[in-house]
């Protein structure tokens, strides 16, 4: 690890450094270089590490290093840093990681850059994994990371971004085995008389190229309407080249082109070779655009000619524009698309631009198994089409079923899984990584049985899984957000695609608050101004601002859908202000018929201000103080107040480790639930 450090004073500072472990594992070696220099480091164990934390905070009256109390660190000695000066600081260390149900956990202390003074200039990870054994998962809960896998024994995983300040540590979790598909779950239950949480993780064998593969179908729907003239019918040309040049030998294929007339490549799917392919780029050059839009037309001519269910078959399906010819009428449109489905296609619909009605898409992939990507007006065509294509490309397990068997089920008792997400069966792909959250009522030992298709043949898998009775630390506190995250984007689907219910309004308030998922749609929980407690208010309130899910098309509809669509596949739980910032940013501010989008953009400016996302909680500024969202209004009335950096409030740490030490670090009053009992914790 490499940190530059900067005196902008105007004296020269002595300076030590201190590298807090990331857990209990056994660190083998350290050196530590200040500019080429080498300094000792020494280990400081727990004992030891708690004192000296204490010391540093009591100092500075600064509670930054307090989370990492109960954890051992290193320290080196003094080393001087001169009035405007730098000193890069080069630490190695080699370290035992923990292995949990099969799982290796990499942690690394990124989160201590958070109490910079500014953004960090740069963060770069890059993880390499190798292994005697074929490496299976791979999979950060923490981090939106690049994973590369050259074969079954070698995996880099790489994380990289700018001008961003990290507001959590690096998480890392890999697993290894034998067989085609390899699963592992993970659980998290705070209270045994509440749900339990589990991350499932499978991921398949890697196939090497020239071995053999399932053969599927993909036919490609292709819109070439006066819309799509120009540079749009450019990139399109070149996503079908793309996917032309990559299918295999055995696969079959056709193109539909569409304006307000139906034209195939061929009257019939064709079996991939050099000839074909050849012949099929010929039609591809011959595409222009011009004429209206037949969406029913096109998609009935694609459907009517998938005849085996044996094999995967998927529609590309690309679109710029309203049905304009044929049938137009939305809801007939789906039922019909889905009555020609015989194969159980799954249909993956790409909405161009912004004058796409993105609620039709999003009914129409919903009804036939795929998903909806939404492609803005400067991004391209052909690279968008192309990640995509790559994911699909070599279909191992399809039409994929998870089944949780326990030895003992009580049909009074309920279903003892429940809200799994994604919710419908799915294919596994070669090389993807795949993210199961769901909630359980029963915990203890089960059997997590993995079934679909190989080609034409049925294949089951079982593995073994544990399901915790109570989590004795928040290790895997992660799971439960996650979880949230996926329940919101499922929550935003119900209301856009059947309308409104007000219990899911309500259930949506309850998460955003929980948890800080705020949406445009409750993003006025930012506002310092806003009751937390005050429930029904709430819930009017974002009853309001759901009414823009009405918006089927323009800016409008396209930005809904596209973060509706990030919520549902979300692999980590996005801290409230970057997910906001991410939607303000875009063209929502423009957005015809968002009458909420200006607020949204002055909400993710509150948000950055007003709501921190630690650990598994939220924290809003509220009356100059930090509330814990799971703080109640009872619980508020009877706090205990305690006084920042005396002895009742080092014991308080001491005594409940980094369970409550990491809620401790705000330098404003701060109020914390901790076993049903709030501490008002003042300076």
């Amino acid at each position: 690890m490499s940190q530059t450090f900067e005196n902008t004073g105007s004296r020269q500072m002595e300076v030590a450094f201190v590298f807090p472990l990331p857990y209990d594992g056994a660190i083998e070696q350290m050196t530590l270089l200040v500019d080429g220099k080498e300094y000792p480091a020494k280990l400081l164990d727990a004992k030891e590490a708690r004192r000296l934390y204490e010391e540093i905070v009591r100092k500075n009256r600064d509670p930054a290093l307090l989370e990492w109390m109960g954890t051992g660190l290193f320290k080196t000695s003094v080393f001087p840093v001169p009035a405007g000066a730098k000193r890069t600081v080069s630490l190695r260390y080699s370290q035992i990681c923990r292995k949990h149900e099969g799982l290796t956990d990499f942690l690394f202390p990124l989160s201590t850059a958070k109490y910079t003074s500014h953004a960090v200039e740069k963060v770069h990870i890059r993880a390499t994994i190798e292994s005697r054994i074929d490496i299976k998962n791979i999979y950060s809960p923490t981090h939106s990371i690049e994973i590369k896998r050259p074969d079954d024994r070698h995996a880099v995983i790489t994380y990289t971004r700018k001008n961003e300040v990290p507001s959590s540590d690096f998480r890392l979790f890999y697993d290894v085995g034998k067989g085609k598909v390899s699963t592992r779950v993970l659980s998290y239950r705070s209270e045994e008389d509440e749900d339990g949480y589990f991350l499932l993780l499978a991921s398949p064998k890697i196939e090497a190229p020239d071995q053999k593969r399932p053969k599927k179908t993909v036919v490609f729907v292709v819109d070439r309407s006066g819309s799509m003239s120009g540079k749009k019918i450019e990139q399109a040309r070149g996503a079908l080249k793309h996917v032309l040049n990559n299918l295999r030998k055995g696969d079959l294929f056709n193109i539909v082109a569409y304006d307000s007339q139906v034209e195939a490549f061929r009257p019939e799917l064709q079996r991939f070779d050099e000839k074909s392919r050849k012949a099929a780029l010929g039609f591809v050059e011959g595409l222009y655009a011009g004429g209206s839009t037949n969406i029913d037309g096109a998609l009935q001519a694609a459907l009517g000619q998938l005849q085996d269910s044996g094999r995967p078959n998927y529609v590309l399906f690309l679109t710029d524009g309203l049905p304009t010819a044929g049938e137009t009428n939305e809801m007939k449109i789906v039922k019909n698309a889905k009555e020609s489905n015989e194969v159980h296609a799954r249909i993956f619909a790409f909405g161009v631009g912004y004058d796409v009605n993105s609620q039709l898409l999003d009914k129409l992939v919903r009804e036939n198994f795929g998903q909806s990507e939404y492609v803005r007006p400067d991004e391209d065509i052909e690279d968008r089409v192309s990640r995509l294509y790559k994911r699909i490309e070599s279909p191992v397990l399809t039409g994929v079923q998870i089944e949780f068997v326990f030895d003992e089920v009580k049909t009074e008792e309920g279903e003892p899984i429940n809200r799994v997400y994604p919710k419908e069966s799915f294919d596994l792909f070669a090389g993807e990584q795949l993210v199961v959250v769901g909630r359980y009522k029963k915990p203890g030992t089960a059997k997590v049985i993995v079934q679909g298709s190989v080609g034409d043949k049925e294949q089951k898998l079982d593995f073994p899984a544990k399901l915790v009775e109570k989590s004795k630390d928040e290790t895997h506190a992660f799971i439960e957000k996650l979880w949230a995250v996926r329940r919101v984007g499922e929550i935003l689907d119900e209301l856009d695609l059947k309308g409104k219910n007000e219990e899911l309004v309500k259930e949506l308030v309850k998460l955003s608050t929980r948890h800080g998922i705020l949406t445009p749609y409750t993003s006025f929980m930012a506002d310092e101004n806003t009751k937390l407690d005050d429930v029904a208010a709430n819930v009017r309130r974002a009853g309001g601002r759901l009414l823009a899910l009405d918006r089927t098309s323009g800016v409008g509809g396209f930005v809904q859908r596209a973060m509706k669509g990030m919520y549902k596949r979300a692999a980590q739980a996005p801290a409230a202000a970057p997910a906001l910032e991410a939607f303000a940013a875009g063209p929502a501010g423009r957005a015809d018929g968002i009458h909420f989008a200006e607020e949204a953009k002055k909400e993710a400016r509150d948000a950055r201000r007003n709501v921190r996302n630690i650990g598994n909680r939220t924290f809003f500024q509220r009356g100059g103080q930090w509330v814990d969202s799971l703080v109640t209004k009872e619980q508020k009335a009877n706090a205990t107040r305690v006084k920042q950096f005396s002895d009742q409030y080092f014991a308080l740490a001491r005594r409940h480790g980094k369970r409550i030490s990491q809620y401790m670090v705000f330098d404003e009053p701060v109020l914390i639930n901790l076993d049903d009992r709030a501490y008002l914790i003042e300076p």
